[in-house]
């Protein structure tokens, strides 16, 4: 059988030819004791990129947010982000359950946060009965809104306000590369305002594993012995850190063709009677379907999908993710709208059945 299309995410990437050369012949020492001269080339090349500066490697982003949170506030602090961000949703309740912060989450459609809001939200020193605001985190893109970015001109906002009110910002930049392709913008000019940024080499740089957190020195200082303190510090971590190093400098400029395949895909799916395709001001890597029919027409189509060698993410509702990436070609756009186009047109009596019970 063939290797199957795989939408599921861009963590399924498997390294370059360039990256498994790289960590073949890798320079590498005890991380934990600072002697590998990899990852610290790695840490010092994405500290420039992003404008800190200093980094440090983690194995996750999941981690490195973690961390992040842990290094700006103390348990019992409240941070502001946005409802369906990634820290929020999707990081096991790390926020609260080990940093021991209290989350007040807010609803931004289109991915930022709406300033205004957050202004009469921030709760200071004076308010004794209620947990203090000590930090605002962004993401970008904003993976459950559609991977879509998130501009300079909000970030700076944002920032702004944080300033203001004596509160530390944070950036998730998972996919921090693809909102600076897609907005033709520099990573740094996505996080120069703000505190801190994690970016994730694992995604749309397709590095094997890894992630890097970049701020002052004194942050990232701090936020050492907490990664120490999660399990995060690793021994001849260069190994891995070599493929980052590629990523970083070798990857970014190919992003361009994941976003353009994601644009066929959503206009190939669109005309797909039954499908409705998450519309996006401005599109990444990743397309939204909703499977419009019985509730169970998402995983009866996933099931078909799979069958045919296409294997896409089950998302909230009737809604499935797809996520183009390295590896990712235009015929195998072609040969998805084509796999999702004969699935619907089977399950058109089960779709029938559905509305007539309705």
């Amino acid at each position: 059988m063939t290797n199957p299309i795989d939408l599921r995410s861009d963590t399924v990437t498997t390294p370059t030819a360039a990256m498994y050369a790289a960590m073949t012949t890798a320079a590498v020492g005890d991380d934990v004791l600072g002697d590998d001269p990899t990852v610290k080339r790695l840490e010092q090349l994405a500290a420039e990129r992003m404008g800190k500066e200093a980094g440090l490697f983690f194995p996750s982003g999941t981690m490195a947010n973690l961390v992040a949170l842990m290094t700006h506030a103390v348990p019992g602090e409240e941070v502001i982000l946005e409802r369906t961000s990634h820290i929020y949703w999707g990081e096991g309740g790390g926020l609260s359950r080990i940093a021991g912060l209290h989350p007040k989450p807010v609803d931004a459609p289109a991915g930022g946060l709406p300033v205004d809001e957050i202004r009469t939200l921030i709760v200071r020193e004076d308010r004794y009965h209620a947990a203090r605001t000590a930090l605002i985190c962004l993401e970008n893109t904003h993976n459950a809104r559609g991977g879509v970015p998130v501009s300079v001109a909000h970030t700076r906002a944002i920032a702004a306000l944080a300033r203001e009110n004596q509160l530390a910002t944070h950036l998730d930049g998972a996919r921090l590369f693809n909102a600076a392709v897609a907005l033709r913008v520099t990573p740094k000019a996505l996080c120069d305002p703000l505190d801190s940024v994690m970016f994730c080499l694992s995604k749309g740089l397709c590095a094997p594993i890894g992630s890097v957190l970049a701020g002052t020195s004194l942050f990232i200082q701090r936020a050492r012995k907490l990664r120490q303190l999660l399990g995060g510090g690793m021994r001849q971590a260069g190994v891995v850190a070599a493929a980052g190093i590629v990523a970083l400098e070798t990857m970014p400029e190919r992003i361009t063709e994941d976003h353009r395949l994601a644009a066929l895909l959503a206009e190939r799916l669109a005309k797909i009677p039954g499908l409705s395709v998450l519309p996006v001001e401005i599109r990444t890597n990743m397309v939204f379907v909703r499977v419009d029919g019985p509730q169970d027409g998402k995983q009866a189509l996933l099931r078909d999908l799979a069958r045919q060698g296409i294997l896409g993410q089950p998302w909230a509702g009737p809604t499935i993710r797809l996520v183009t990436h390295y590896g990712i070609t235009e015929e195998d756009v072609e040969t998805t709208a084509l796999a999702f186009r004969r699935a619907m047109g089977g399950m058109k009596c089960l779709f029938e059945e559905g509305s007539r019970e309705d």
